[in-house]
């Protein structure tokens, strides 16, 4: 959420609980629904990431010249993406 925050509101540079302030202390009004929106449009990122293939099994394959290893990588990464497309959380 203080990624959302600090991507929309780039004044904030701290938060306790739902406040967030600026580098003077001041607080600083945001919109929650905005930044919520922000992260759930963001949401895949991670479910992507903790499901993609390590990429040393697509650098083993380059460095074999094993096609096949490199096409099992790339159709890996496509039905991750197919999972979770960007902005849908």
């Amino acid at each position: 959420m203080s990624d959302a925050l600090r991507t929309l509101y780039p004044q904030i540079v701290t938060t306790l609980d739902d406040v967030a302030y600026d580098a003077d202390g001041n607080e600083v009004a945001y919109d929650k629904a905005a930044v919520q929106a922000y992260v759930d449009a963001h949401a895949y990122i991670a479910k992507r990431a903790s499901e993609y293939p390590p990429i040393t099994d697509y650098i083993d394959g380059v460095v074999k010249g094993d096609q096949a290893q490199i096409d099992k990588y790339i159709a890996d990464c496509l039905a991750v993406k197919a999972r979770h497309p960007k902005g849908v959380a």
